[in-house]
């Protein structure tokens, strides 16, 4: 399942048009905030179909019957581009627990790369619903491996996957490896992946945006 959140106008379409702005983006605060935005929406959009149940609330005058969330979602981040759009979710899923993941490209001299994940913290996630942020679905193959290894380690009932811009190269990838019932929301979705695994028209590198030039692995 794929949504695009800027398949109608929305605020969400402003934001990723200004992430994409070279114009734009060597203001890092406004980056982040941007895709700390994006988060935000994602999480109230993905709020609408988690399971709820009725709970008896006192107020000062009364007792009312609220609707609130059956469980909390873990959310869990692709380090360290994944930070702000993890960030934005937290803001909305506040209870949440919380994981966190080092998958990122081991470049060779010959100009290929493979995925390295090194490091992983995260709570039990047997039967839970996950929320995967990484701002850039490129090649899907970070994705793909930290959901494989999230399922041998504990089986989660539900996964979603929060990006701002993705391929459709690698949203392809991630159903053909693990299955279409993985729910993908993107800020949007472009349609060319170069030789060298990056998407475009893109926006270039996230994570250098955010937080500044990183030395190559």
């Amino acid at each position: 399942m794929i949504i695009n959140l800027s398949e109608q106008h929305s605020l969400v379409s402003n934001w990723v048009a200004e992430l994409r702005d070279v114009n734009v983006q060597g203001d890092r605060m406004r980056f982040r905030r941007n895709l700390e935005r994006i988060g935000e929406v994602a999480a109230y959009e993905i709020s609408k179909g988690l399971p709820s149940i009725q709970v008896e609330t006192p107020t000062p005058l009364g007792t009312h019957d609220s609707k609130v969330l059956a469980e909390q979602p873990v959310l869990a981040t692709i380090l360290r581009a994944g930070l702000p759009l993890h960030n934005g979710m937290l803001n909305y899923f506040d209870k949440a627990d919380n994981a966190f993941i080092s998958a990122y490209r081991k470049h060779h001299r010959d100009g290929s790369f493979e995925i390295s994940l090194e490091y992983m913290s995260c709570p039990s996630l047997e039967n839970r619903i996950v929320l995967i942020s990484d701002p850039m679905l490129a090649t899907g193959a970070s994705v793909v491996k930290t959901i494989q290894y999230m399922k041998d380690e504990g089986s989660p009932k539900e996964i979603h996957v929060i990006v701002a811009i993705a391929c459709t190269v690698g949203i392809e990838f991630i159903h053909r490896e693990c299955g279409n019932d993985i729910k993908i929301w993107c800020g949007d979705i472009d349609d060319e992946l170069t030789a060298k695994g990056y998407i475009v028209p893109g926006l270039g590198d996230a994570g250098d945006l955010a937080f500044g030039t990183k030395m190559q692995a």
